[in-house]
């Protein structure tokens, strides 16, 4: 495991540095200037006052310089100073953060929970109506953009109905997890369908192999043999796949919050992005990166560590 370890651990900062000149440099070669929006006043765009905000910002200096200072910058903390709202980055990113992650986690809550439910009585009703009332729905929500799913709740539920609002966030613990229901049951309900799909082809297998058919012939009453034998094997994919689309659901958030009218760190990425506010930008694809790249390894460690069966193949 530590050589495991080792290996994964080098891989993914591997991976982020790669990622990261991906991120700066690709910013580098977008049309435009920031500091004309840095500047604000078109009258006040002299040479002058472009030379003086370069050199305030360190924007002229080499490309390959302002790279290597940002990432020492990042592993130091200092994320550098937004252009557009003249604050440290990481206040920024920290002070929204709270709002994106609450998002995430409910609707993570939602898709893993239903989805298993939903994948597992597909599996256990396999060939039947409920399968394929599971399957036809699942297709359905996957093929729905989350944005479309978004404006179908605010029109039926929040504007037609208004069970929920349909903007901000709310003022205290349960008004919050209020305001956030339909931000993430349309985050949701996409990802809802990939675990179900997973699930029931894993519960599948399961159930027709041997060792439940040696359960099932001792005797043991079906939801003893569905909770031991079934869901215990299939737990393996059925992880991996959560966590995946746990740590790629911070991209969804970027539609979700503008649509909702969210202060979160996609609603962040936008406004960086509309305004060229190149350290804000940098700051949260980078975040989004090391945020799924440390789900997907965690996750990979734990299946070696919890699943004897993939230690034997290693060792093998």
């Amino acid at each position: 495991m530590t050589s495991l370890i080792i290996r994964r651990v080098g891989g993914m900062l591997l991976t982020l540095f790669i990622a990261s000149m991906v991120i700066f440099f690709a910013l580098q070669a977008a049309p435009g200037d920031p500091v004309t929006n840095i500047i604000g006043d078109p009258e006040k765009v002299t040479p002058e006052r472009i030379a003086a905000v370069r050199a305030e910002f360190g924007l002229d200096r080499p490309v390959l310089v302002q790279y290597f200072v940002w990432l020492g910058g990042v592993f130091s903390g200092d994320w550098g100073t937004s252009f557009h709202y003249a604050q440290p980055v990481s206040t920024l990113v920290w002070s929204r953060l709270p709002v994106t992650l609450g998002l995430v986690l409910f609707a993570s809550i939602i898709f893993i929970v239903v989805g298993v439910l939903l994948g597992l009585a597909a599996a256990l009703r396999r060939g039947r109506r409920t399968d394929a009332a599971v399957t036809a729905t699942t297709t359905l929500l996957s093929s729905l953009p989350s944005f479309v799913i978004g404006l179908i709740l605010v029109y039926v539920l929040g504007v037609n109905l208004r069970w929920f609002p349909v903007a901000g966030l709310g003022e205290g613990f349960f008004s919050q997890v209020w305001h956030l229901t339909l931000p993430a049951i349309s985050l949701a309900l996409g990802a809802l369908a990939v675990i179900a799909r997973v699930t029931r082809q894993s519960s599948i297998e399961q159930l027709d192999a041997d060792h439940v058919e040696a359960a099932r012939g001792y005797g043991l009453a079906r939801p003893a043999v569905i909770r031991r034998h079934v869901l215990r094997n299939a737990w393996g994919p059925i992880i991996t796949m959560a966590a995946i689309v746990v740590a790629s659901l911070l991209a969804g958030t970027v539609v979700i919050e503008s649509v909702f009218g969210l202060s979160g760190i996609g609603t962040l990425l936008v406004n960086g992005i509309n305004t060229q506010d190149f350290p804000v930008v940098q700051a949260v694809l980078m975040f989004m990166v090391v945020a799924y790249m440390v789900t997907t390894t965690v996750v990979d460690l734990l299946q070696n560590l919890l699943d004897p069966r993939l230690r034997v193949r290693r060792t093998a």
